[in-house]
């Protein structure tokens, strides 16, 4: 049997080999801290839930294929957020036709990155991100441009046009795409909104699709959410029900797309999901019942307080330099750095993290998921996720602490 090779030359999505190897220890007994996915630990919602459940003992064609963008009423609710969530939106680039209902983000990337992109444009992703733009891409003959991350842990039009004017300069080709979080996976660095419009520009005027992912607006700490819907007639919008939401296992997202793609996508769409899961539309349309926003709402509260109780047991390990952490502005990722001190040949993040969960039970992630592969920095860096209860978060940076002299002795001994 051949295999193709894109198949071969895809990379795992390392959290996910963290996430299989924690749940074999937890099958062995093991009490597991789970903090390497980025996964509310709380579920959906009550009436959410209530919802499904109500369909599922309706009529069986209630729950059968859906227009291949979605359920109207769901795609109206979306609409109806975006206006009344951001109030500088032009009602225009807003509209029911424009809003696809996806099978979670993920769809939503390959429908954007398919639709936009042929083998061989460049897409610009940055260097420390979300792997899964630089899988896909690679997987569908998409060359990677890497964009290196500031000091403040994220990319701005200035570091964009760095890379514009380092490729002109060396005969490399123009870049087509830019793929971009904010709050972003793994930093939890956020554009501000005067950067994100810069961006914009920027991506308009150098003919650069913008893929903007705001899968984590909704949970953020004293910044402001800015939409690339805001600023550019041409971005791609791509959110999901699974995070601030709480629905991961739902498959459940959407994007916002300009009218020039609304054919090629429609058509995309029907070919590759035919339809998004219909159990979790009908579900989803109670995401924005005053009830579930108040439910929503107190896991921010509890996100909160886990990320200032990693911070303050992070500032007591006098070898983590607070410069080295993330600035965590949003989402729910604790991003660190280890620094050359913190490390050794065969003793990086990777080792760390594989120690940490087989002698104290804590899953954490390496930096290798997240860093570009050309560098080793991905084996200096590591991500906690807190979107765990306030008691595994706290049980979690407690075996951390305690983890931390044996893990500075064995450095000692190389």
């Amino acid at each position: 049997m051949s295999i193709s090779k894109r198949a071969q030359g895809i990379e795992s999505f390392k959290v996910m080999d963290v996430l299989q190897r924690a749940n074999e220890l937890q099958s062995e007994g093991r009490k597991i801290l789970h903090c390497e996915v980025g996964q509310p630990e709380s579920g959906a919602p009550a009436s959410v839930a209530a919802a499904a459940a109500n369909a599922l003992t309706g009529k069986r064609e209630v729950l059968g294929y859906t227009d291949a963008f979605g359920i109207i009423p769901l795609r109206e609710k979306i609409v109806d957020n975006y206006m009344r969530k951001y109030k500088n939106i032009p009602e225009e680039r807003v509209q029911v036709k424009n809003v696809v209902v996806t099978t979670g983000s993920s769809g939503a990337f390959l429908l954007a990155f398919v639709s936009c992109f042929d083998a061989g444009d460049v897409v610009a992703v940055a260097s420390s991100g979300y792997p899964c733009y630089r899988n896909i891409s690679l997987s569908l003959g998409i060359d990677i441009a890497t964009v290196e991350i500031n000091k403040d842990f994220k990319i701005t039009a200035i570091e964009l046009q760095r890379e514009i004017q380092r490729r002109k300069l060396a005969g490399e080709r123009h870049i087509s795409g830019l793929i971009l979080s904010s709050p972003s996976n793994p930093t939890g660095a956020m554009l501000s909104p005067e950067e994100l419009k810069d961006l914009c520009n920027l991506c308009e005027s150098e003919g650069i699709q913008f893929i903007s992912d705001e899968i984590y607006h909704g949970i953020s700490y004293g910044m402001p959410e800015a939409t690339a819907l805001a600023y550019s007639n041409s971005a791609i919008i791509i959110n999901s029900f699974s995070k601030y939401y709480s629905m991961s296992g739902w498959r459940l997202g959407w994007t916002i797309i300009p009218d020039k793609l609304i054919n090629p996508i429609n058509k995309l769409q029907q070919n590759m999901f035919i339809s998004p899961p219909t159990i979790s539309q009908t579900a989803a349309m109670r995401c924005w019942d005053t009830e579930t926003i108040e439910e929503l709402e107190s896991h921010l509260q509890k996100y909160k307080q886990n990320r200032e109780n990693i911070l303050q047991q992070l500032s007591t390990i006098s070898d983590i330099k607070s410069e080295n952490i993330a600035p965590a502005h949003g989402g729910f990722y604790i991003y660190i750095d280890l620094g050359d001190e913190n490390v050794a040949p065969g003793l990086g993040s990777v080792a760390l993290c594989e120690a940490l969960l087989e002698e104290e039970g804590v899953a954490f992630t390496p930096g290798i998921d997240f860093e570009d592969p050309s560098t080793d920095l991905g084996n200096r860096r590591f991500r906690i996720s807190y979107a765990g209860s306030v008691q595994t978060i706290q049980e979690a940076m407690d075996r951390f602490c305690r983890f931390w002299p044996v893990w500075k002795s064995r450095l000692e001994r190389v």
